[in-house]
């Protein structure tokens, strides 16, 4: 299955984060390097804009061997949209962003045999904020996708690519994936002080343990206690 991977350098809170240097390598290096470990994902884009800033995200997907699509910076479901129809228009598509520096590869391939065992329209694993932010994944049908790129005229439905769908639930179906006991925690990026702890993550396991898990996070209580949010 065709992962798209949503960056741009333009971020409100801390920008160029997606290319901020962890241990020396850009952050959606570490994270694209997580995503390929996934058994279920044949393949990788990462979609971001024509915006010349985003120029800097081409040139490191060039240096990495990753895919680029280019596409609008403001209507992020065209941008999904013309990155599919580039990639010869998959039936199914997983949509990460690039502000989860932890991905974790093995939830990914879990919501992929999730959504083929369900036959939903889209399979997600916020639900309830079970998992911890920063492992977010969607698996989309590429024709709910498509419905969504015709018939959304909202703004916030435009930038944040699937809204329309889970709004619509009389007419997509939708599935979660959710763990028990939850996991309240925060690992995505958006601040300062979430970039020290993924940081921080990143400096105690990857030297000695690239291929580290969540559950390798878990037993860093100290690590992720800093960053549990309520």
């Amino acid at each position: 299955m065709l992962a798209v991977l949503q960056a741009r350098m333009s971020s409100s809170r801390l920008p160029g984060k997606v290319l901020a240097p962890i241990l020396g390598r850009p952050m959606i290096a570490l994270q694209i390097e997580r995503l390929r470990r996934a058994r279920r994902l044949t393949g990788l884009v990462v979609a971001t804009s024509t915006a010349a800033e985003d120029d800097a995200i081409a040139a490191c997907c060039r240096e990495i061997g990753a895919g680029c699509y280019r596409g609008p910076l403001d209507d992020v479901l065209a941008r999904f949209t013309g990155a599919l129809a580039a990639a010869g228009t998959p039936k199914t598509f997983l949509r990460l962003t690039a502000d989860c520096p932890l991905a974790d590869w093995t939830l990914v391939d879990r919501c992929i045999e999730a959504h083929e065992a369900s036959g939903a329209d889209l399979t997600y694993t916020s639900e309830g904020w079970t998992f911890p932010k920063g492992l977010d994944v969607e698996v989309v049908e590429t024709a709910a996708l498509m419905a969504a790129k015709h018939e959304a005229r909202d703004p916030y439905e435009r930038e944040h690519v699937t809204p329309f769908i889970y709004r619509h639930r009389e007419r997509f179906s939708l599935h979660s994936l959710t763990r028990d006991p939850p996991l309240r925690y925060r690992w995505t990026v958006d601040t300062p002080e979430d970039f020290a702890f993924v940081s921080a993550v990143y400096g105690a396991l990857y030297p000695g343990k690239p291929d580290f898990t969540s559950e390798d996070i878990l037993e860093h209580p100290d690590r992720v206690l800093i960053n549990e949010l309520p």
